[in-house]
Parts: C-alpha cells; structure tokens; sequence
C-alpha cells in the first residue's frame, strides 16, 4: 500500500509542479499594467483580479483534465467534493495587493491531499524565479535543491514574518500584537504573502512566521513544505494551524513563540 501511495505522491506532485509552472507563467507574462478589477472581497483593500480569476482556471482545468474524480478547495470558488480521496487546495495568486503593486511576493499555491492528509505542497514565485515543493515524508526543496529550516537563535534573535488581515478592526488588534512582540525578538517582517513566508521558515530565511485569519488555500502548502523542512508547524497549542492562528518556526524558536502568541491573544480579536 506504501509503495502505491508513493507512486500517487509523484504523480500529483508532478501534475502540481506543471499547473503551478504555467500558472505562474501565466500571471507573470500577462500582467497587464493597469489590472481590471472583477470582483472585491471582505473589503476595498482586498481586491480579485481578472488575472487571479484566470489563474484558478487554468490550474483547475489543467488538473481536472488528468483527474477528472479529484475534489477542489479554489481560493475563487472552486469547490468540489470529488470520488478518488484526493482533493487539491489551490491559491491561484497568494500576495494579490503585491502583485497589483508590482512587489515580487506573490506566488501560486497548490497542495493535494489524499484521505484528508496534505502530500503535496507547490509554492511557485515567478518574480523570485524560486519554486518550492514537498511530498510528505520526502523533504522538502526549492529549485530541486534540499532547504532546512534554520538552528534556533536565542528567541530574543529571532527574525519572525507575520501578516495582516484586511479587515481594519482585525488589523488594529493584530498591530498591538505587534507592539507587544517586537521588544522580544530581533525583527518583524511583513511580506504580504503567507505562502512566501511559509517557505522562507522552510529556505531559512525566517525563524518564524506567525498569522491569524488564514484560509486552508493560504496554508495547505506552504504548511506541509515548512514540515519537510523541518519546522515545526500548529495552531493555538495542540492544535494544527487553522484561521484562529498559523505558527511555522525552527524548533526551539517554535516551543516559546506559540504559547506567547497564546497568551498574548494572537488568535482571536
């Protein structure tokens, strides 16, 4: 039975590498220079591109094409229960506001799952030429080199990414937060991207990364990739990561940031 889910691994993983490669190709050579909007979300700030939109439809129709019993989770809609156990998380472009801004932390996110277990995460980021993958059990790598979270700092040396929420209520309360952490590490960086940050704890470039409000699409892969890098990945404590709290960090830097997160009220408003 192993061996028959390796063997579905390295196929949804091959098939996730392709629909994230031209779906990357797709927005980074087609972006046009003023962006039509189709649609708003919870709030002006947040806003759906045409590009988004045709983003999740070539990758859902490229996987549907190849496997047509899959069920799909689409940041845009796409939702479907599917027959085969296997069912694909898609952010068709994790970083809208950057992408419209012309910032390069953007990326497309594709994780698969099979029987409710992710096996597969994809981060493809075009404007850092940088595609990062994992299948569970088998490490975790950017442009086909093998990437280790970093050795613990002191916490107090530690270099954490996070992000905010669209919402301006939820962004006042995620700040103070902020105001709270800040003296107790080295940094804080906000990037715009949870799928970018999530690789730069796996890639090193990160001791931590922390977030609340996140979605599955925003989480799936780039979860599963920090895994495989050998972070350490959860929620509220006990709890995997979910839209109360995301917390992905080197262990050590992962033991002392989650319960102060906890404590200090990250996972609710």
């Amino acid at each position: 039975m192993s061996a028959q889910v390796d063997q579905l691994k390295a196929e949804l993983l091959e098939l996730a590498l392709e629909a994230a490669h031209r779906a990357g190709a797709l927005l980074h050579d087609g972006r046009p220079d003023d962006l039509g909007v189709s649609a708003t979300k919870s709030s002006s700030v947040d806003v759906v591109t045409e590009m988004d939109l045709a983003s999740e439809k070539l990758i859902t129709g490229y996987l549907s094409e190849r496997r047509p019993d899959d069920g799909f989770l689409g940041e845009e809609g796409s939702s479907s229960a599917g027959t085969s156990g296997v069912r694909w998380i898609v952010d068709p472009l994790d970083g809208t506001v950057n992408y419209l801004y012309g910032l390069p932390s953007w990326a497309v996110s594709i994780a698969a799952e099979f029987e409710g277990e992710t096996v597969i995460g994809v981060v493809e980021s075009p404007p850092r030429r940088e595609t990062f993958r994992a299948a569970l059990g088998h490490g975790a790598f950017r442009n086909a080199q093998p990437v280790q979270c970093r050795p613990a700092p002191p916490f107090d040396q530690a270099l954490v990414g996070t992000g905010f929420n669209y919402v301006a209520e939820r962004r006042a309360a995620q700040a103070e937060l902020v105001r709270q952490l800040i003296p107790r590490v080295r940094d804080i960086r906000r990037s715009g991207s949870a799928a970018v940050d999530l690789c730069d704890v796996a890639a090193g470039r990160l001791d931590a990364f922390y977030e609340r409000g996140l979605h599955a699409w925003d989480l799936a892969a780039g979860d599963l990739i920090a895994r495989e890098a050998g972070a350490r990945t959860g929620g509220r404590p006990g709890l995997p990561a979910d839209g109360e709290l995301a917390v992905a960090a080197s262990p050590g830097v992962f033991e002392i940031l989650q319960p102060l997160l906890d404590r200090l009220g990250a996972w609710h408003d």
